[in-house]
């Protein structure tokens, strides 16, 4: 009986465990439990349709950042939203292309091969298009990605995150919002205008931007103008009366929608020279597996973007999070991610994390749960199979101005650097040194310069301890930096007695 009773207990022990690994492992069975259908479907309902509109936009938008066919990117806004689905703690975030890693990805996809000059020579390359050539890159670096983020999660290492300080991700943004910019002028001027990787790419195609100035295409530009403009200021007002409107206004599929009509019915293609996205193929293509001689060349690339696409989406993540006071687990984000990555890779998918302007839509719709992610990605997945060959007359400037206006917030977070100067000068100077960094060097040494600065400037607070005299705010008992508040009642408290002691 005892050894009955002992093979009994070990049995429910072990029941036990299972339960609390598949919870663990599967996120999706604990909120599941405590869906409550009648209150959060609808909601979840109307937020998936809204989102998975926007994601087909910027799926097709963000692809030709990876300089790869538009189509692609409807993969990219599918394959890892269904595994995030089961395996994410976030229920607000929305998975799939996010522009500063698509930049990252084309940077690799036209290293190795470019529009002009010899392609690396990599085996299995032979005889494939240069369009295969860059998907196989693309998904075999995002299947890489992938295997990184998986065993760091595995590893439990995901407190790597907190060593990019939020000074660190805002330079870092910045400068990738600069590059996106840049790379997004061949499409607004109508110029063909070649894929340039490495240090000092931004000068260098800047320069030929310049140079054939000239052949811009007028109707390119006027589209763009018209595009950037009316989108702009109805995101300004979606922004200033978002309490009083039902959902925002979905400026950017409705423009696309008609600009898609115009072109069809102008032939504008045939009567401008515009260039559109074409010919769309029906369904989605068989699994490939990725290219290990590519994961040779581009391990030192891939790393960074795993760590930056985790990075983004767990700051977000964590936004949502506190907002509406539930747990999410940074371990597990990076698991839930670097099976979503693989799994997207081997359908030719690129490297996923999530964007806030597409987050937010989720939520700002009513959206409860990752259900709402569950019914975008079907939305995404009608598109791809059945009416994708509508988008075919989209010219491509109508994308490029829509990339370019959404970087609206990452563009204006240099007017923090006047703060920063003031408020904390080695900040100021991790921002600066990240930013120039990475739009000179290219974003993968940028990060790397900006970590190095960033750790000289802790080794500098280590050894110079900052001093600061306190203020007395006038009627209250509080003390702040005087330095941070200029209508104080100075009242100094101590003096200094060592060179490196603090004066309060």
């Amino acid at each position: 009986k005892q050894h009955k009773e002992a093979i009994r207990s070990l049995l429910m022990l072990t029941r036990k465990r299972a339960k609390s690994i598949a919870l663990s492992l599967l996120p999706v069975i604990g909120w599941l439990k405590i869906y409550q259908i009648k209150e959060w479907l609808l909601s979840d309902i109307v937020s998936g349709v809204s989102t998975g509109l926007v994601a087909v936009l910027q799926g097709l938008a963000y692809c030709l950042l990876a300089s790869l066919p538009a189509w692609y990117g409807l993969f990219s806004a599918f394959f890892p939203v269904i595994m995030y689905f089961f395996l994410g703690t976030s229920r607000h975030i929305s998975v799939g292309p996010f522009p500063v890693l698509c930049l990252m990805i084309g940077s690799v996809v036209t290293k190795l091969v470019p529009d002009e000059g010899a392609h690396v020579n990599i085996t299995g390359l032979e005889g494939l298009s240069i369009d295969d050539q860059r998907v196989l890159i693309a998904s075999s670096v995002t299947f890489l990605v992938g295997i990184m983020q998986l065993v760091m999660g595995v590893l439990q290492v995901g407190f790597v995150v907190m060593y990019l300080s939020d000074t660190l991700v805002s330079g870092f943004t910045t400068a990738a919002a600069v590059h996106i910019v840049v790379s997004q002028l061949k499409f607004v001027l109508g110029l063909q205008v070649p894929g340039i990787s490495g240090p000092l790419s931004i000068i260098y195609t800047l320069e030929i931007i310049f140079n054939k100035i000239t052949s811009t295409n007028v109707c390119d530009v006027v589209i763009s103008l018209v595009i950037m403009v009316v989108v702009f200021i109805v995101k300004e007002l979606n922004d200033r009366y978002k309490s009083k409107l039902p959902v925002p206004i979905p400026i950017e599929v409705i423009m696309t929608v008609i600009a898609c009509g115009v072109s069809y019915a102008f032939d504008f293609k045939t009567t401008y020279g515009i260039e559109v996205i074409g010919h769309i193929p029906k369904g989605y293509e068989p699994p490939v597996a990725p290219n290990l001689q590519i994961f040779q060349q581009t391990a030192l690339d891939a790393f960074p973007m795993a760590i930056v696409g985790f990075a983004v989406a767990f700051s977000v993540a964590k936004v949502y999070s506190v907002k509406y006071d539930y747990t999410i687990d940074g371990n597990q984000e990076l698991i839930a991610f670097g099976v979503s990555n693989i799994f997207g890779a081997s359908f030719k998918s690129f490297a996923a994390s999530t964007a806030l302007s597409r987050s937010a839509v989720q939520e700002s719709t009513g959206g409860k749960t990752q259900i709402a992610g569950l019914i975008s990605a079907v939305m995404v997945m009608i598109v791809t199979l059945a009416i994708g060959y509508l988008l075919e007359p989209l010219p491509k400037s109508v994308l490029g101005a829509v990339v370019i206006v959404n970087l609206k917030g990452m563009l204006m977070q240099v007017r923090d650097v006047p703060y920063l100067w003031r408020r904390d000068k080695p900040d100021c100077v991790v921002w600066l040194g990240t930013c120039i960094a990475s739009i000179l060097l290219g974003l993968d040494l940028g990060l790397a310069v900006g970590l190095g600065v960033e750790l000289l400037s802790i080794v500098l607070r280590v050894q110079f301890p900052r001093c600061s005299v306190l203020a007395n705010i006038k009627g209250t008992d509080i003390y702040r930096d005087r330095k941070d508040y200029l209508k104080v009642c100075c009242t100094v408290l101590c003096k200094m007695h060592e060179r490196n002691s603090l004066t309060f």
